[in-house]
């Protein structure tokens, strides 16, 4: 980066600082539940947030020092703190059990895989949905699947066997070193899809019959408000140390096809996570946080390979490789349940600024070494948060500014190379930035959607 850069980036953060700690102030006489509302009541100084063990989802980010980097750093420890929680050991109600922590047995079942799947809100025909009802399952898995087990059917957003809303723009793919390819899934909390429900956007008809505004649920005071995230998997393989992934039993499923001709599928496989993408409506903020993760292993930043600074094993990546070319979808056709794939060969391209670079680092260092303090074989240190996306524009109340209605995102770009591989970079309208890319979501009819394409997967 350089120094004009620099400068560029310090001046956007102060100015995002200044805007959003003036909405903050205004919320402060509004209201004085929170505890850092409290302690400027009292004219005493706030308390600065930390990285924690705990089972509860924060209801929103918690602010003490109001500098730039500070503000950056709550953002950052809220994102990890939101982490924590939804992948904490689940109690018998769901929620997190405080009388367990993550990672004391090595792994452990998660909070979010208790949610609802995305092909079990929206259904075939458009039927009404339920939250306990039973997983849709493929004819193909139905027979041999235990009591649990998670199936997994999306590859991406591409046509040609991949059918699921996952990666934007430029797409394709995803497919390790081990020639399998990536699975994902998305989950919504019980706060998104009752409001789902009860204004009956999960089908066309209902969406059409709509005629509010959608407005997902706000997180603050103890509710933590509509949550969506989607996860990335990768089929355990030769190489892969299963200690350093959170894994899970599940089926991997590929639909046939007649064109080119493959077969059905539905094999068990053990996958280990590698990336992680939350997104959360909160009372600051009307364009939602985005907060992204992934496993430590899967790419080298462009820095390293241009340095020679590598590992020798990566997910995604092969070291060895010299005219392997970078961030390329393969070649079509895509079939995933056939031998003849190419790996893909990703690098990061480093597009985040100095300070969220700084910032990500710093807490990254604090919540791994908390996670091995839980147990030295915990599977939760080998993670960590790339950054977090925060509009630095907005409007108190959970609305945003209809001038600006996507509220100047810091960092501009921010990509999950699970999630985003093949757009990467910094090209306003093209490359991968959270907020940016889900203001363009709307529903089936046309109408917006509260930064989700969820609904678009209305039948």
């Amino acid at each position: 980066m350089t120094k004009i850069e620099n400068r560029v980036s310090a001046r956007s953060i102060r100015r995002g600082a200044m805007v959003l700690t003036t909405v903050l102030l205004a919320s402060v006489v509004a209201s004085r539940k929170s505890n850092w509302n409290a302690a400027v009541a009292a004219q005493a100084p706030p308390a600065g947030p930390s990285i924690q063990l705990n089972p509860v989802v924060p209801p929103t980010v918690t602010f003490g020092d109001r500098t730039p980097v500070a503000i950056e750093n709550a953002f950052d420890i809220f994102s990890w703190n939101s982490f924590i929680a939804l992948n904490w050991p689940p109690g018998p109600n769901g929620k997190g059990d405080p009388k367990k922590k993550p990672g004391q047995s090595g792994d452990n079942a998660t909070v979010w895989e208790t949610w609802i799947g995305l092909d079990n809100i929206f259904l075939e025909g458009g039927k009404t949905p339920s939250w306990d009802a039973p997983p849709v399952i493929p004819q193909a898995c139905q027979v041999n699947r235990r009591k649990g087990e998670p199936v997994l059917v999306m590859v991406g957003k591409t046509p040609n066997l991949l059918t699921a809303a996952d990666q934007p723009f430029k797409t394709g793919p995803l497919i390790d070193q081990n020639k399998t390819y990536a699975r994902f899934e998305i989950h919504a909390n019980r706060s998104m899809f009752d409001y789902i429900l009860n204004n009956k956007l999960y089908s066309r008809a209902g969406q059409s019959a709509f005629t509010g505004t959608v407005s997902f649920p706000c997180g603050g005071g103890t509710d933590a408000g509509a949550i969506m995230l989607k996860a990335a998997w990768k089929v355990l393989g030769t190489g892969d140390d299963p200690k350093h992934f959170h894994r899970t039993q599940a089926l991997v499923y590929t639909a046939a096809s007649s064109n080119p001709t493959v077969g059905e599928s539905c094999t068990r496989q053990t996958v280990g996570l590698v990336g992680f993408h939350i997104g959360r409506r909160l009372n600051i903020s009307s364009q939602w946080v985005w907060s992204t993760f992934e496993q430590i292993d899967n790419a080298p930043d462009d820095t390293e390979v241009r340095g020679g600074t590598l590992k020798s094993k990566y997910n995604f990546f092969n070291p060895a490789c010299k005219d392997c070319p970078l961030n390329e979808p393969p070649p079509r056709p895509w079939v995933p349940n056939r031998p003849d794939k190419r790996p893909t060969q990703v690098v990061r391209i480093n597009s985040l600024p100095e300070q969220a670079i700084a910032s990500a680092k710093q807490q990254n260092q604090t919540a791994q070494a908390l996670l091995a303090g839980v147990a030295r074989k915990s599977v939760w240190q080998y993670y960590r948060l790339i950054s977090t996306q925060w509009p630095t524009q907005t409007n108190n109340n959970c609305t945003a500014n209809p001038a600006n209605p996507n509220g100047t995102p810091f960092p501009q770009f921010l990509a999950n190379v699970t999630l985003e591989t093949y757009v990467q970079g910094t090209t306003p309208q093209s490359s991968s930035s959270c907020i940016n890319c889900h203001g363009n979501a709307t529903m089936t009819n046309g109408a917006a959607s509260d930064f989700t394409y969820l609904l678009e997967n209305a039948k």
